[in-house]
This record gives structure tokens, sequence and C-alpha cells, in this order.
């Protein structure tokens, strides 16, 4: 639509950019409904206001998929910025100008899964908070905590164990995780990929196989997530994994594969007690973004 030079340009609805974004990121429009807190037909109905105000198409939908036409991701690069500018604005207004440093520890394989998404969305309503992150084992990060060279963490911990002072944020089972058409679990003894000493996840695992008479040999030992992926994905081993853990290349092992019930573990997170106001501002964030994953399943990007 292109308006007459004397007529005023019309506006762009800044919640209709939102969803928009929201869609070309998730690439569902079902998707993008859940996180604008929308219904899908609402969604479609912002996307046809937007389109029709532009007079250009910015998606092309078919039955199975949703993508960005050429116009739509022009768009999508102002509509970002727009977005930006407006939380910018609003922020020095509405939320207080908190300025400082907080030192996070997080374990490696939620340092690789999480904090990514909780960096992000944290860096965008507190620019002026610089996050300093450590990973280690949560043994290690505790003793960081308990020494002061910490002011946040998270932990993992057995379902039995209740680590002192420790919110806990997400409960869950720890599963056997193969590779989808593996073999491993079938060998004998059986072969094992497991983290370092100090870890709950290895505990919980040789308990369980212990417990359950099962031979086995410890074939590959990391304290990496990555490596434990590396071994399960090459079918040269099975490991102990929280099931939200597993992707669509990986199936979770039990009892009618000869494999013993683990058990849960829990996710906590310990908190300064003198929490400085960008400690608490970081730590809330934490928070909402596991509630998020209770309610929904997965972390928003």
């Amino acid at each position: 639509m292109n308006a007459p030079l004397n007529h005023p340009l019309p506006l762009l609805d800044l919640d209709v950019l939102r969803t928009f974004v929201a869609i070309a990121e998730t690439g569902s429009f079902t998707t993008a409904a859940n996180a604008v807190y929308r219904t899908p037909s609402a969604v479609s109905m912002q996307i046809k206001k937007l389109e029709d105000i532009l007079g250009r198409s910015v998606f092309a939908r078919d039955a199975r998929s949703v993508a960005l036409t050429t116009d739509g991701e022009m768009l999508l690069g102002y509509a970002r910025r727009l977005l930006a500018i407006n939380r910018e604005a609003v922020a020095k207004f509405i939320i207080p100008d908190i300025v400082g440093v907080v030192r996070l520890g997080s374990p490696d394989d939620y340092g690789e899964r999480v904090l990514p998404h909780v960096l992000k969305r944290f860096a965008q309503s507190h620019p002026s908070i610089a996050v300093d992150v450590v990973i280690d084992q949560s043994i290690n990060l505790r003793r960081r905590m308990d020494d002061r060279m910490l002011d946040i963490t998270l932990l993992t911990n057995s379902y039995k164990a209740s680590a002192v002072g420790a919110e806990v944020l997400l409960t869950e089972p720890i599963v056997w995780a193969g590779a989808k058409g593996g073999c491993a679990h079938m060998r004998e003894p059986l072969p094992v990929s497991i983290w370092e000493e100090g870890c709950a996840w290895r505990a919980g695992a040789l308990e369980a196989l212990g417990r359950d008479g099962r031979d086995y040999r410890v074939a590959y030992m990391s304290s990496h997530t990555a490596a434990q992926r590396a071994a399960i994905m090459a079918d040269l081993a099975v490991a102990p994994l929280p099931k939200s853990f597993l992707g669509d290349d990986m199936v979770e092992l039990g009892p009618k594969d000869g494999l013993p019930t683990i058990g849960n573990y829990n996710l906590a997170m310990v908190v300064s007690p003198d929490a400085s106001a960008p400690v608490k501002a970081v730590a809330d964030h934490i928070r909402a973004t596991f509630e998020v994953f209770r309610e929904r399943g997965r972390f928003l990007s």
C-alpha cells in the first residue's frame, strides 16, 4: 500500500510486531501464540492486520510450515529494533536503573542448556547489570558460595538430599539415555558414560546399577554434557540424563530394556543472604524462567 505523500503514514502496533517476531523465531503460529499469551486465532488476526497495513505478505504459509517472505525478512530487522527501542525507553521510567556485577554459578549441563535463554532476556530488561558466569560441578559451586566467591548458584542434587538454604526450582526424573536404534544397553558388561566424582546423577545411576546387580563398566567419564552426548550418539555407552535433556535422536531406557530406575533429582538455586538489588534481579529472572519451563515444558528463546 502506497500512502499519498500528503497523508500520514500508518503506525505499526508494537504488540503486533511482538507477535510477528515470535512467529518468525518459532516458525509456528501456535507456539508464538503461547509465547505472547494469545489464542492462535487472535495471532492470525494480528498478522492479517499487519499485512493489510503494509499491503504485503510477510509470511508464506502451507499446511506444515511458516516461513518469512522477502518482505517479511526485511520487516524482521525493523521490528526487532523498534521493540528494543521500546524496551529501552519504557525501562528508563518503569524499571530502576540498577547497575552492578553479579557472580553466577551453574553446573555445565544447565550452563549449556538454560543460561543462554536467561542471559539473553535478562540483558534486554537490565542492560546495566553485568553477569559473570562460572561453570563448575555442583560440589565446587557450593564451596564457592560458602566462601562468598559467588552471589548466586544453581546446584543439582539427588531428590533425597536437600542443599541447605537452597530453593528448589525443578524436580524431574533421571533416566538412562541411549542412541535411537542403538544396542549399547544390550552389551555385557553394560558400558556407561558418567560424570566425574561429585555429580548427583553419577551417584544415583551407579547406586541403581549396584542395587539391581547389573554388571557394568565405566566406558567414558567427563564433566561436560557434550562429551556424554557424544558417547550416547555414537552408541558407545548409555548415560544417566535428566528426562528433559533427551533429544529426538535419543531414547529413554528402563526396566523393559534391562536397566534399573534411577530416581529423581533437584535443580536448586542458592542466593547470597545479603543479596544486592542486582543479585535479586537475576534471581527473580531465573525463577521466572523455570516457572515458564514448568508450565510449558520448554525454555523460551
